[in-house]
C-alpha cells in the first residue's frame, strides 16, 4: 500500500470524512463476504495473503495493523460505499419500525440494528444525536445486519409528530407506562427507545400514543435501576412479534 492509501483508509475513522466521502470501513472475512454478495458497492478490499483470493489487494500484516480500526487487526478490510435510500416523511403505518433518540454507545446501536434484522424490522429512524451507524464499532456489532436494515437520521421529534398525526401508533417505554405483557400491541407502529442515561427526550415523549413498561420481577423487589437499551429493545420487539 502507498502512504497515501494508508492515510486515506485511516481517515475514515472520522465521521466527518465518512460523511463527506460517503464511505465506511468493514473488517473480517465473513462480513466482507456478505457485502460482496449484497447490493452495496465496494471500493477496495485489502487482505492478508490467501484471504479472499482474486478479490483483494494483498497487504502485509504490518500494513493491516496500520489501517485496521479494531483493537486486534483482522485479516481483511473493505472500503464500502454507504447505501443511498429515501427517508419517508412519516413511518409506515402497517409495519413495525424503531426510533432511537440519542443512543450513544456504538455497541448498543450495533446490537439494536442486529435485533431489528432478527425481528424483521427494515427501518430505524434516529435522532441526529444518535451514534453514527457507520462507526467501525457499530458496523462490527451489527454482524452484517447493516446490509439489510435502513438507518435514517432526521429531526426525530418532528418526524414522530407527523407520524402520530397520520394515526400511526407511537410506543415508548416509560416508568409510568402500562405493563407491556398486559398491553394490546398493534402489528404496525413505531417503537421509540432513548438515550442510555437520560431516556427519551421530552420533545419526543410528547408524541407517544402508548406508554409501555417492562416490569421487573417480582415487582416489589429492589433490583437494577434500569435495563440496557439494547436489551430493552430486544424484549419489546420480541413481545410485539409474539402477540402478532
Amino acid at each position: 500500500m502507498t502512504k497515501a492509501e494508508i492515510q486515506f483508509v485511516r481517515s475514515l475513522a472520522d465521521k466527518q470524512v465518512r460523511d463527506q466521502k460517503r464511505l465506511f470501513i468493514a473488517e473480517g472475512e465473513k462480513l466482507i463476504s456478505e457485502i460482496i454478495d449484497s447490493h452495496l458497492r465496494i471500493r477496495n478490499i485489502y487482505a492478508l495473503e490467501g484471504i479472499l483470493k482474486g478479490r483483494a489487494e494483498v497487504v502485509t500484516s504490518k500494513e493491516m495493523e496500520r489501517i485496521s480500526q479494531l483493537k486486534s487487526a483482522s485479516n481483511c478490510l473493505a472500503v464500502v460505499e454507504q447505501p443511498r435510500f429515501t427517508t419517508p416523511a412519516t413511518a409506515p403505518a402497517n409495519t413495525l419500525s424503531l426510533a432511537l433518540d440519542g443512543v450513544q454507545n456504538p455497541g448498543n446501536l450495533g446490537t439494536i440494528i442486529r435485533l431489528a434484522d432478527w425481528f424483521g424490522i427494515s427501518d430505524i429512524f434516529c435522532s441526529e444525536s444518535t451514534a453514527d451507524c457507520y462507526n467501525p464499532k457499530v458496523i462490527q456489532a451489527t454482524m452484517g445486519a447493516i446490509l439489510r436494515v435502513r438507518v435514517h437520521y432526521l429531526p426525530l421529534a418532528d418526524f414522530l409528530a407527523r407520524t402520530a398525526k397520520e394515526g400511526t401508533p407511537i410506543y415508548g417505554t416509560m416508568l409510568d407506562g402500562e405493563n407491556i405483557y398486559n398491553s394490546q400491541l398493534s402489528a404496525g407502529g413505531v417503537i421509540v427507545m432513548g438515550n442510555e442515561g437520560k431516556g427519551v427526550s421530552r420533545e419526543c415523549t410528547e408524541h407517544f400514543t402508548h406508554r409501555l413498561l417492562i416490569p421487573s420481577y417480582p415487582p416489589e423487589r429492589q433490583g437494577s435501576e434500569s435495563l440496557n437499551v439494547a436489551m430493552a429493545t430486544g424484549i419489546v420487539c420480541a413481545e410485539f412479534r409474539r402477540t402478532k
